[in-house]
């Protein structure tokens, strides 16, 4: 088949849908296929273009046998509506461009966020005759109001017209978990549309690995020490502030360490609250190169999942699949009706305490710092479960063949 990814986000952004597009559109070239990418300069997640892409408006680029056409996004790191339409704008309209520079399409695999992407999408699908399908990696714009991010009721309809119009325009809606069944069926999408097919994990990549010279121990003054690490996105969804609390409750123990590993705007954010709590326990470090993150997971002891109350129920990180697979427990902070605990308990690879709540938090670390055979026990579990059902090849092989189910 020939192949056409448009995704935002593509190798080298080091977290949240990067690895994953780069890691399906390669699988999909050692099959046979011919793969080519539309996406954006990398920005993700500095909110800037990195150095060796700025000043360019298009940069094509082959990387193992994919080929990748990148497009000029406007982006700043200041948050404000104005800054999220141009960034929205100059990707809709200069990536067109770059999809017209390229032999036809078989398939087009359009991955959300964001929304707006789904018209240039829908006009190659229309030029082409080639089916879209839409892989939804979260529900806009439900997530985005749930949260508040998105209040103006003319932006409200102007995004709900832009969900029902990428939804009416794919062939197939591939969703990450039961969740986002559940809501798409709520919005009359059709059952028949709806693929569900979960995000994976390298288990080959990510694994257990001894904490023996382990470099990000070694680097840390980790040696000896209880590790709860916390790696990846710190933005309104994600409570740090009450992993920080937790740990001023647990001062009284000398070998624990607390990590948080995050972008450096979030972590200078950080670094002020523990200043004010007087927390001593607790260590701030910036993103990682993704080649050495099954070592820094394999540093850890308990793995971290945060999510604020008011998350909406369908979120489903990505880092799960991740923790599960590196073998250590996981201490998952989020809503008990939510789809993240329920990927937790299924797992049986961590315990689900309630979100935002400093005190449970610290009783849960406590208990897993006690019980070094739970810790253990956890930690096997989850490696099991991520084998079983997160394995990335059986996933490829579904991918594979609802790709193929369209021509």
């Amino acid at each position: 088949m020939r192949i056409l990814i448009y995704s935002y986000n593509y190798h080298p952004e080091p977290i949240g849908i990067a690895p994953l597009m780069t890691e399906l559109a390669e699988g999909l070239v050692k099959r046979g296929h011919t793969v080519r990418v539309i996406t954006a300069m990398p920005w993700y997640p500095n909110s800037e273009i990195a150095q060796e892409y700025q000043g360019k408006l298009y940069v094509t680029e082959d990387r193992n046998g994919v080929k990748i056409q990148r497009s000029f996004v406007w982006i700043r790191r200041k948050r404000s509506f104005r800054n999220r339409a141009l960034f929205e704008i100059s990707f809709v309209c200069l990536s067109l461009f770059q999809v017209l520079k390229g032999s036809r399409p078989d398939v087009i695999f359009l991955t959300i966020p964001g929304l707006p992407v789904c018209v240039p999408a829908a006009i190659i699908s229309w030029l082409y005759r080639t089916p879209i399908v839409l892989n939804l990696q979260d529900i806009l714009p439900d997530a985005a109001i749930h949260v508040d991010l998105i209040r103006n009721p003319k932006m409200i309809s102007l995004f709900r017209w832009l969900e029902n119009f990428a939804y009416k325009t794919a062939r197939k809606i591939s969703v990450i978990s039961d969740g986002f069944t559940e809501n798409l069926l709520e919005k009359k999408v059709p059952k028949e549309k709806i693929v569900e097919i979960p995000n994976w994990v390298d288990v080959n990549f990510i694994k257990p690995l001894n904490q023996e010279d382990n470099y990000f121990r070694r680097e840390n003054n980790l040696d000896g020490k209880f590790v709860v690490l916390y790696s990846g996105n710190i933005a309104l969804t994600q409570p740090l502030e009450i992993l920080i609390d937790a740990a001023a409750l647990l001062s009284h123990i000398d070998d624990l360490a607390i990590v948080i590993v995050g972008k450096q705007e979030a972590l200078e954010r950080l670094n002020r609250y523990c200043y004010r709590k007087k927390v001593t326990n607790v260590i701030l470090k910036p993103f990682q190169p993704r080649h050495k993150l099954p070592e820094m997971l394999a540093a850890a002891n308990v793995g971290m999942v945060m999510q604020k109350h008011n998350v909406i129920s369908f979120n489903m990180p990505s880092k799960i699949q991740v923790l599960l697979a590196s073998g250590r427990a996981i201490i998952a902070s989020v809503p008990a009706d939510g789809t993240a605990a329920r990927a937790i308990r299924k797992s049986e690879g961590g315990l689900v305490v309630p979100p935002e709540d400093s005190q449970a938090l610290a009783k849960a670390i406590e208990q897993l710092y006690l019980n070094p055979d739970l810790v253990k026990s956890l930690g096997g579990k989850g490696r099991q479960y991520a084998e079983k059902v997160y394995n990335f090849e059986p996933i490829l092989d579904r991918y594979e063949d609802l790709l193929s189910s369209l021509l």
